[in-house]
């Protein structure tokens, strides 16, 4: 054992020694021997007469692990998606046309498998948390310079009046601060950013420029005919079946469905993306004069519905949990749709108590209805326009499909700013 201890001191002696040309070979060649033979290299081991110590090998040394590795990548593939979009925003500001980038199965898998969800809840249950006075000014402050909002028009600017972030976030506005435009037929139901709009082609919708999505899947399976006081087809037996003729393509039974939303000869189908950011205000009214006869709320994702991410996956919204108001106006079908994000799994109607969105008792990929129209009341919820309808819990995006004539105009540009009771488009 001493000689041992000593040969490994003689060792360890020698490897801390000045940098001479014959010690520099000897060390060389010693660390060349395991090296080539494939085995470890000792580990050293001396005594001292308090403690024994240990000295890790050089693998231990350079050893990987899994945290840093996932860091390292995941920051490294963000960066690189940071780089493509500003190369692709250089390329788009010197005025060349730059194809969407979509996401691959595996990506979108991945974003979904993040617990989103989970994460909004937890958000939601911190927004009812009651602040204590002292603590209001300086994080509604923070939040206000960070995302530009103007306190000047709500209703109560003092930022002490508000207990928790829910309430700062569902905060009401001055009642002139938005005035409803009466000229139109259809208004813009909220604050936000004109993603896109235009008519339904082959029921697809746009969520932005070059990017669709299916109508179908976006709003599901019709209702059942009872339920609906507009469920009627050209033909006007009910059979669903329009013009879509045997259904021997998929084009002929995607037509199939779009013509069964469509009430009247003559008349097309429109839609409008409008997207809500954190920012904006979070209320959402009435775009026009209506009734709403049901609703559908899917549960599902939560994943950002930031114009960055809609250019980026495909059918994001038929991905994420959204609740489906459909019924009809003056001129046939008329629906609003209410899509969540991440941090904004709540999603409140105001005449719908039994509307819980985000709760763990539902599963993706499913869907749950409810009708208004009962034998009681067979107009369903009338809305004025204008009228309060829901709330989000933080920024997130509104979807109008409905029929018009086709004499119906918008009065928009695709990605400009919009204010709640400003005119979406009329006859």
């Amino acid at each position: 054992m001493a000689a041992s201890v000593g040969r490994t001191g003689i060792l360890l002696g020698l490897w801390a020694a000045p940098r001479t040309s014959s010690l520099h070979q000897w060390r060389s060649s010693y660390l060349s021997h395991f090296l080539l033979s494939g085995k470890r290299p000792p580990v050293c081991t001396f005594r001292t007469d308090a403690r024994k110590f240990h000295t890790a090998t050089s693998r231990a040394l350079f050893r990987l692990r899994p945290f840093h590795f996932l860091v390292a990548t995941g920051g490294g593939y963000a960066g690189y998606r940071q780089y493509e979009k500003y190369r692709d925003q250089e390329l788009e500001r010197l005025g060349f046309e730059v194809p969407p980038r979509l996401a691959g199965e595996w990506e979108v898998a991945l974003y979904k498998s993040v617990p989103t969800r989970l994460l909004s809840r937890a958000w939601g249950r911190l927004n009812q948390v009651e602040l204590p006075t002292w603590l209001r000014k300086p994080v509604y402050s923070l939040y206000i310079w960070t995302f530009g909002v103007n306190m000047k028009e709500a209703a109560v600017e003092d930022l002490d009046h508000y207990r928790n972030l829910s309430e700062f976030f569902s905060r009401k506005l001055k009642p002139q601060a938005r005035p409803v435009c009466g000229l139109h037929s259809v208004i813009s139901p909220s604050d936000g950013k004109i993603l896109n709009f235009g008519q339904v082609q082959n029921c697809e919708v746009e969520q932005v420029k070059g990017v669709t999505y299916s109508l179908e899947s976006f709003l599901g399976p019709r209702a059942p005919a009872d339920d609906l006081p507009f469920s009627r087809n050209r033909n006007g037996n009910g059979s669903g079946e329009g013009n879509g003729g045997n259904g021997s393509s998929q084009a002929t039974a995607a037509n199939s469905f779009q013509n069964q939303l469509v009430t009247t000869e003559g008349n097309e189908l429109y839609h409008c993306v409008i997207y809500l950011a954190p920012g904006d205000y979070h209320c959402f009214h009435s775009p026009t004069d209506w009734r709403v006869a049901h609703r559908r709320h899917f549960p599902g994702s939560l994943m950002s519905v930031n114009p960055g991410v809609a250019r980026w996956i495909k059918e994001l919204f038929c991905h994420n949990e959204r609740v489906v108001l459909t019924g009809d106006w003056k001129h046939g079908f008329f629906s609003l749709t209410a899509v969540g994000a991440t941090n904004v799994g709540s999603i409140r109607i105001y005449f719908d108590r039994d509307l819980h969105t985000n709760s763990p008792r539902y599963n993706k990929g499913s869907y749950n209805d409810f009708s208004f129209v009962t034998h009681n009341n067979r107009e369903g919820i009338p809305m004025r326009k204008g009228e309060h309808l829901g709330e989000f819990n933080l920024g997130s995006t509104i979807v109008l499909i409905f029929e018009a004539p086709k004499d119906f105009n918008f009065h928009l540009k695709a990605g400009q700013k919009i204010r709640f009771g400003e005119a979406l488009g009329s006859l």
